[in-house]
């Protein structure tokens, strides 16, 4: 696993062909117990890094999209798994805990909703008001900028804009990490800013 930004965040990623983009995956290492977001498959030196690091106590997985591999993780690390409460009743997998809007999973964590993305409820997470963990919605096909899914992916594209004009005004925001794409790691919070006005003017 690579080391982020914070000497406790690391992160991994698998290229996707289709997309030309990386899918991203965070691990934030933690005294009381390591919690990893849309974890990804594991290369046999990300198990062993991840392993001397303290394995997994909870996996959040932001939306039904981005199970991966949180189930065959959470298995090996006998971890517990939180997702997000708006999909409660149809989620692909087995659930320890059900997030929604302004939960904090652990001291420091906070949950925020997002709506109008391609599935209902979708979280971000927020990292101690400076780091912004997002799933789907939020994501970065180019370096040094943010975008948003697809129209044709939205359900609904002005509650999408309005979650990131919600986002826009966290101020503390300094690094955006993205579930697809490259994550920002400098000026978050003016970037996504940028983000919430060219939405506003398409």
């Amino acid at each position: 696993m690579k080391l982020l930004h914070r000497s406790d965040l690391y992160g991994w990623s698998s290229f996707d062909e289709e997309r030309n983009v990386d899918f991203n995956s965070v691990a934030w290492i933690r005294p009381q117990g390591n919690i990893l977001i849309d974890p990804l498959g594991l290369s046999s030196y990300d198990w062993k890094h991840l392993n001397d690091l303290g394995g997994a106590s909870w996996i959040v997985i932001t939306n039904s999209d981005h199970v991966r591999a949180a189930k065959q993780i959470a298995n090996s690390f006998s971890a517990k798994m939180a997702g997000p409460i708006a999909e409660k009743d149809y989620f692909p997998i087995k659930c320890d805990r059900w997030l929604a809007d302004g939960d904090e999973l652990v001291s420091g964590l906070q949950v925020l909703e997002l709506h109008g993305s391609k599935t209902p409820g979708e979280l971000a997470l927020l990292l101690e008001k400076t780091t912004l963990i997002t799933g789907d919605l939020v994501r970065a096909h180019k370096a040094g900028s943010l975008m948003i899914l697809p129209d044709a992916k939205l359900s609904n594209r002005a509650e999408a804009v309005a979650s990131v004009q919600r986002l826009a005004k966290i101020k503390e925001i300094e690094a955006v990490l993205v579930g697809d794409g490259w994550s920002v790691f400098r000026n978050g919070s003016l970037i996504l800013q940028e983000l919430a006005v060219n939405l506003s003017k398409s």
